[in-house]
């Protein structure tokens, strides 16, 4: 957790430590106010320490509690602040995968150059249903979300017609790996293959694909998407990185450089999707 992100978390805790401790029917006690809404009481240390990220209801309870609603929007504009920046998993799919898919397709829509690098699996711009269908299944039971797979499918894939709009352009890198994991059944992975082939060459797709055996200039780590050089999207196991600084931007895109330099396209692209294609069938 990046340290902007944990002072701006410990600036609201003290925010809320000090409406507690000025209400104006009194000053509530830490345990007072969990036990009015059969809170824990550990949960009012952490929220105000800035251990726990509170949500709105939480803020929203906490100004009625203390007597002061007028303090709500100063509060929720504190969370949206720093909340734009890292996005948990577990408050972003509270209401299921499509609305998070509906948010990351309006990126895309403004975005007119996007460059992107996935290690181990198939991007969602470029997924098949079933394919994306056996990611959406995972990712539910590992985040315990709502399983609204078919609505979150039908979202990823329609966020896929932005492939075909004149004047964008998607530079995308993905490691061989991607080619060969079985994150899904062999027969739907030898599918997810053909769509690949056929994206190789196309108008604005260019698919990169960086082989096992190539020299390389960085260790490839998590995926990054790089939207316009005005915003750069990170997922890892617990949140989505929203960065927007310059110099981090610069660095991503200084990253991608470096990446592409070990890729393959065209022919040879084609060459290491079909050698993937036939290790499938010879299993």
């Amino acid at each position: 957790m990046s340290t902007d992100y944990q002072q701006a978390r410990e600036a609201l805790g003290a925010r809320l430590r000090e409406l507690r401790l000025s209400a104006p029917t009194g000053r509530l006690t830490g345990t007072q106010l969990a036990g009015r809404y059969g809170w824990h009481k550990s949960k009012i240390s952490r929220l105000e320490n800035g251990k726990t990220t509170p949500t709105p209801d939480d803020l929203r309870m906490w100004v009625e509690a203390t007597g002061q609603p007028e303090v709500y929007e100063e509060l929720l504009t504190k969370l949206q602040g720093f909340e734009s920046r890292i996005r948990s998993w577990r408050r972003q799919l509270a209401a299921g995968h499509k609305p998070v898919q509906q948010t990351i397709a309006a990126v895309y829509e403004r975005s007119r150059v996007v460059h992107g690098f996935e290690s181990a699996t198939v991007p969602g711009i470029l997924q098949i249903p079933e394919y994306a269908r056996s990611i959406f299944q995972r990712y539910a039971e590992l985040q315990r979300s709502p399983r609204d797979t078919d609505e979150a499918v039908r979202a990823r894939l329609k966020r896929q017609e932005l492939l075909y709009v004149t004047g964008k352009r998607f530079k995308i890198l993905i490691g061989e790996t991607a080619l060969r994991s079985l994150i899904c059944p062999p027969a739907v992975l030898g599918a997810q293959l053909d769509r690949l082939a056929g994206l190789v060459g196309t108008d604005t797709v260019q698919l990169g694909i960086i082989p096992f055996a190539a020299p390389l200039k960085l260790p490839p780590t998590g995926g990054f998407w790089i939207h316009d050089e005005r915003l750069v999207t990170v997922e890892t196991w617990h949140a989505e990185l929203w960065i927007d600084d310059a110099d981090s931007i610069a660095t991503y895109l200084r990253t991608w450089k470096t990446l592409r330099e070990s890729a393959v396209y065209g022919t040879d692209a084609h060459n290491l999707i079909f050698a993937s294609r036939r290790a499938l069938l010879a299993r």
